[in-house]
């Protein structure tokens, strides 16, 4: 049981970001503020946790990372303004920070011609502030370039048949003639470099970058048999046999880019963010954990942060519940993955646009329902 009466719980809100509605660090306060209402004395560990896409500097901020900037090219070529964290000499760099979707003005998709070439330029940075292990969280892409632009920041050239460079994006892969890696950073052979994701796809074919995610990055079906065999043919200029490994098609193919001419190992995001946030001591705190996400879906049971955080609470004999705006999975599914029991807002409002807007009040809410059933 978790209490002998509600002074010895020690809970950890370990809660990944509702996605448009609250940030992790927001869904740990609003969860904190629910539970005291109910237990004004319990007390309260917070670790805002990320699974290596949008929202994982912030979370390695609030574990303590240093938050900082750097100006780099946007997915559209335009500058942007990034972040990154630094802790020691380990930093953690968001592809999406220099390359998401984040950056792309509302309706406006470029999905042949968008570019990594920032992501690169913010590595650089992180290695130029000293880092020496990169936690390379990828996700959020508004490219599907393979990590070419990434690499091409970074010192490689890709060239046609007239020795000039190629386009950007994935679309001028299609012209490439010979890639050039004799000019990649020297210190990059030095680095350990995590590429921290939550997917697992190859790079090209029916599970593929472009198949599997380029729609959602506005490409049209013609785009994506374009991209498709643009990446094929530029894999088996630079490494066909890495084009299948986990995690190459991450990220619009960043994840190849990363393992094949950067020497990256490819983790579960998830759990590498749980090492470096420090979820283990925190663990060892609690007698109770309270995780979630703004959807709780099949998604969630294939590497997001709710899934692991569960499975690691599990594993440490611990009970577990979580919050979600939505909650899409069975009973049976909940408990498989370790979670006794899931509060969903659209329980409290039915109304999705007003969940959403509300989400805060809401997950104060539900929280206060998780004192009442858990800790008292």
């Amino acid at each position: 049981m978790v209490t002998d009466g509600a002074v010895t719980a020690r809970v950890l809100v370990a809660a990944d970001k509702f996605k448009g509605s609250l940030t992790a660090v927001q869904v740990a306060e609003r969860v904190t503020a629910g539970l005291r209402r109910v237990v004004p004395d319990v007390r309260v560990e917070t670790l805002p946790v990320a699974d290596g896409g949008d929202g994982t500097v912030a979370a390695a901020v609030a574990a303590g990372f240093e938050r900082r900037e750097a100006r780099v090219t946007g997915p559209l070529g335009d500058p942007v303004t990034a972040t990154y964290a630094v802790r020691g000499t380990t930093a953690v760099v968001e592809m999406a920070e220099a390359s998401g979707l984040q950056h792309l003005p509302d309706g406006v998709f470029a999905p042949l011609t968008a570019t990594t070439y920032g992501s690169g330029e913010l590595l650089l940075a992180a290695v130029d502030a000293g880092a020496r292990t990169l936690v390379f969280g990828v996700g959020g892409s508004a490219t599907t370039d393979g990590g070419a632009g990434m690499l091409a920041a970074l010192g490689a050239r890709f060239l046609d048949a007239d020795g000039k460079p190629v386009g950007p994006g994935g679309g001028g892969l299609a012209d490439l003639a010979e890639v050039d890696l004799s000019g990649l950073d020297p210190r990059f052979a030095g680095i350990d470099l995590v590429l921290a994701s939550d997917v697992d796809n190859p790079l090209t074919g029916p599970k593929g970058a472009p198949e599997v995610y380029g729609r959602q990055k506005g490409a049209t079906e013609a785009d994506i048999a374009t991209l498709d065999a643009a990446l094929a043919h530029y894999a088996s200029l630079l490494g066909p046999e890495q084009a299948d490994l986990p995690g190459a098609g991450a990220a619009g193919g960043i994840g190849y880019g990363a393992l094949v001419a950067l020497g990256a190992r490819f983790r579960p995001g998830i759990e590498v963010m749980l090492d470096v946030l420090g979820f283990a001591p925190a663990l060892d705190r609690a007698t109770f954990v309270i995780t979630g996400e703004g959807s709780l879906d099949a998604q969630t049971l294939h590497g997001k942060a709710p899934a692991g955080v569960a499975a690691a609470a599990r594993a440490a004999g611990l009970p577990v519940v979580a919050v979600c705006g939505r909650l899409a999975l069975a009973p049976e599914a909940l408990e498989g993955a370790g979670i006794r029991r899931a509060y969903a807002l659209l329980d409290l409002e039915p109304d999705p646009a007003v969940c959403m807007a509300e989400a805060g009040p809401l997950l104060e809410r539900a929280a206060e329902s998780i004192a009442r059933d858990f800790l008292v």
